[in-house]
């Protein structure tokens, strides 16, 4: 049976992750016994490296499914966060079908893509090699992030790309690109949202989304997302210092 990332998130199951941006071993071990079922590794906004990421998703092992999100959409991204093991990968700031189709082609041996092949950990530097290569198209996804007005008026496109996996919609993005930065319940914004939304479950493409704080998370869900980022490790951490604080100082 199969019960990678991909095939889970094919299905429709509830996936909760969080994002991890910090290079700390200790805080992605912590995190994997939580109860996560991803990490969202960030290698656009963070400042790791991908040296820093195999070691996390090497802590993380089995206990939790390892997406990378990519600082943007270059061939070379591709072949390093793939060949450390990723799981599937986030391409930030997908505007256009041909953007997507781009992520696919770097994301997929031939003959579906032109992904190049190495030996690295995740062929487990080579005694896994022909397993991996013959089953990493079907297991690797691929998540495209629409968080831009352009994506929104090209989203009835982008969604029916072939190899696309998944949508991830970016709404602090996405308000930024509409003169609205953080304005994340804005009805303009909401909008578009909804608009990205509906472009996804019309041909049945799954479709996640990041909620900040655990409250827009809650509503998030409640709202039938079954992708789903809840803050990041330091948001967690902040927030349960910040709360230990204030309660002790009552």
């Amino acid at each position: 049976m199969d019960t990678s990332f991909r095939c889970r998130l094919k299905k429709g199951d509830y996936l909760l992750g969080t994002l991890i941006t910090l290079s700390s071993p200790e805080v992605v071990d912590l995190l994997a016994d939580c109860g996560f079922d991803w990490f969202f590794y960030d290698l656009e906004h963070s400042a790791m490296g991908v040296q820093e990421v195999q070691t996390l998703l090497q802590v993380a092992g089995n206990r939790c499914a390892g997406v990378i999100r990519v600082p943007l959409n270059d061939e070379i991204w591709f072949k390093k966060v793939l060949d450390i093991g990723a799981d599937g990968v986030i391409v930030p700031l997908v505007n256009s079908a041909e953007e997507a189709r781009q992520a696919v082609r770097f994301s997929k041996f031939p003959p579906i893509g032109r992904r190049s092949v190495g030996i690295a950990r995740a062929h487990g530097y080579g005694s896994r090699f022909l397993e991996y290569v013959s089953t990493a198209n079907d297991k690797i996804a691929v998540l495209v992030q629409a968080e831009h007005y352009l994506a929104v008026e090209n989203i009835d496109e982008i969604v029916k790309v072939d190899g696309v996996d998944g949508v991830i919609i970016g709404p602090f993005d996405l308000s930024a690109s509409l003169g609205k930065a953080g304005q994340v319940s804005d009805a303009e914004v909401r909008a578009s949202i909804q608009k990205i939304r509906a472009a996804c479950e019309k041909v049945g493409l799954p479709v996640g989304i990041f909620g900040a704080t655990l409250e827009s998370a809650e509503g998030l869900r409640s709202e039938g997302y079954h992708l789903l980022a809840a803050a990041t490790d330091t948001m967690l951490l902040g927030r349960a210092g910040r709360e230990l604080v204030e309660r002790l100082r009552r």
